[in-house]
């Protein structure tokens, strides 16, 4: 009797994935690999389906069938990572990465090979490991979430982005074009473990993966790994203030700018007068309704990883 083929399913994000990298032939490439090592393939474009929800569940009810779970597949960027990872949660199927982004800090946090047919072997031949997942109201985030600057920085990245393309520098000058046109206060109360602290700020983010805290030089990187809310409050918001926060951003020494503070918790809340926030949740603009309540999921995913990768 014919051995049973594993099933594999790739999620992508026709925007950040194969099409706009043009790596349409290494497509091709991958399936071929992939089915080497026993694996039944399907392909779906995350936006093929009006409610991304039900499409997801028909992925899983595939997977649900098979003796062997296989793999559900995230190519993209962190929006597509954070939105099979969400959907993936509490779930006995491991998930894979093909890393498609600019940044690729949950890849890279996990050993994962930034070149595609690696990235492939790793998904086919490597070991699970159980990560961490934040949690902020209904949604998560791998990398990052925040509010005030931050998401204005994310409006005119794509804007960028969208004209010219993708790349790394965005992130900066479209950081410099919002503090120089627009620094918006935010007038918050955070509670941090139940105490409770009345906050302006123009900016506050939170961190959940170690490897981008660490590369901002933030001593919080050791809390995100031992599954704690790592977050950051900037005090302050006049036009001095958040230049020099951006060029310390910049130099990768954000501890070492002015009025800026750095906190870890098990759960931490927001509260606010207004009747919406927007937040900036691993790249990705929602708005959502106060209070927030932000928290970690301790090894609430699998994640297929490098034989020798050592442990985060």
């Amino acid at each position: 009797m014919a051995e049973q083929l594993k099933p594999l399913s790739i999620i992508y994000n026709e925007k950040s994935g194969f099409h706009a990298s043009g790596k349409e032939d290494i497509y091709e490439q991958l399936v071929a690999e992939l089915t080497r090592y026993g694996f039944e393939i399907q392909s779906y474009e995350i936006s093929s389906d009006p409610d991304f929800d039900i499409l997801f569940q028909k992925v899983i009810t595939r997977h649900l069938q098979h003796q062997n779970r296989g793999i559900i597949v995230a190519a993209g960027g962190d929006g597509t990572l954070n939105a099979v990872a969400l959907r993936l949660k509490g779930q006995n199927i491991p998930m894979g990465i093909l890393p498609l982004g600019t940044f690729n800090y949950v890849a890279r946090a996990l050993d994962i090979p930034l070149d595609l047919m690696q990235a492939a072997k790793v998904i086919a031949t490597g070991k699970k490991r159980a990560v961490h997942l934040a949690q902020l109201n209904d949604q998560i985030y791998m990398n990052n979430a925040s509010l005030g600057l931050y998401p204005l920085f994310i409006q005119k990245r794509e804007q960028l982005n969208s004209k010219f393309g993708r790349f790394p520098l965005f992130a900066y000058s479209s950081g410099l074009d919002v503090l120089i046109r627009d620094r918006k206060e935010l007038k918050l109360e955070i509670s941090v473990d139940g105490k409770t602290y009345p906050v302006k700020t123009p900016l506050i983010f939170f961190g959940n993966n170690q490897l981008q805290l660490a590369d901002f030089k933030l001593r919080i990187a050791e809390c995100a790994a031992l599954g704690k809310v790592a977050g950051v409050v900037v005090a302050k918001s006049d036009k001095r203030t958040l230049f020099r926060l951006l060029w310390q951003l910049i130099r990768g020494k954000i501890d070492k700018a002015p009025d800026v503070y750095s906190f870890s918790a098990d759960q931490v809340r927001i509260d606010s007068k207004s009747k919406k926030l927007t937040v900036a949740i691993d790249g990705e603009l929602v708005e959502m309704k106060p209070p927030l309540k932000i928290s970690v999921l301790k090894n609430a995913l699998e994640v297929m990883v490098p034989d020798d990768s050592a442990p985060v």
